[in-house]
């Protein structure tokens, strides 16, 4: 398939292809029945195995929206009509399991392992994604927050989670309060291949260089008073961005997850 290739377009293709992160919101709370609904979609979302094996806590506190703003150094998450964290949730099929008479204090107990970690990761991910294309279905706007995710102690302190939970990501959800354009992406050349990964790095090179200026031009409309580097040089920044570290999966030992298995 070629770039030139005309895309179809139906209600359901539209949300997606013009998918954008909203970070300013209506003060205007979701219905009962847009929060009924978006929730019911994030339920239908693919489960690997069947385990159901994330939750989402609803953020109604607003103490506790002032603190995710804070966690996440954005101060607009605070004024999020809704808000969601959605955690990685093995504790519940662990209480099943339980009470169904597994050992799961043994090493038979597999769903602390890395594989059940990333499925459980993988599945909130799904249902995170799900919500929010209902959400921007039915008029509203979203931003996923991985910036929840700089303090993980504190999040785990914040929403009592138990053993066998971890906080993925956030999701903020509201009333759209402004019109961004929707970020371009990278040729479809660079993502999707026939058969077997194109690792060729002139092949890459040449098409990121077509993709800076789309980039350029991008940032230079949002805001002609902040430049940003093109994209290839923000990629290389952030590859030995050290900071990072300190979000990775070391706060997950001590709530029960053996990584290494």
């Amino acid at each position: 398939m070629t770039a030139m290739t005309e895309l179809l377009h139906n209600d359901t293709i539209d949300v997606l292809l013009n998918r954008r992160s909203i970070r300013a919101f209506r003060p205007e709370p979701l219905t009962p029945e847009m929060t009924a609904t978006i929730e019911s979609a994030a339920q239908h979302a693919a489960s690997s195995q069947y385990l159901n094996d994330w939750s989402a806590i609803r953020v109604v506190d607003q103490r506790l929206k002032d603190d995710l703003a804070a966690i996440g150094k954005q101060p607009y998450i605070a004024q999020a009509p809704a808000l969601y964290v959605f955690v990685l949730d093995e504790y519940r099929n662990m209480v099943i399991a339980r009470e169904q008479g597994d050992a799961v204090d043994s090493d038979a107990f597999t769903l602390k392992t890395s594989y059940r970690f990333s499925q459980a990761q993988n599945d909130a991910v799904l249902a995170l994604h799900a919500m929010e294309t209902a959400a921007e279905a039915l008029g509203l706007g979203c931003v996923i927050l991985g910036s929840i995710l700089n303090d993980v102690p504190r999040l785990i302190e914040l929403f009592h989670l138990p053993k066998y939970t971890y906080p993925v990501l956030g999701l903020a959800i509201g009333k759209p309060a402004q019109e961004p354009a929707v970020k371009p992406r990278m040729s479809g050349a660079l993502q999707f291949f026939d058969d077997r990964y194109n690792d060729d790095p002139a092949f890459i090179m040449r098409n990121i260089a077509e993709f800076n200026e789309e980039v350029h031009q991008y940032y230079d409309l949002r805001d002609p008073n902040t430049p940003l580097p093109t994209y290839d040089a923000q990629i290389a920044k952030k590859a030995v961005a050290g900071e990072v570290l300190g979000r990775g999966l070391e706060h997950a030992a001590k709530q029960g997850f053996e990584l290494d298995r």
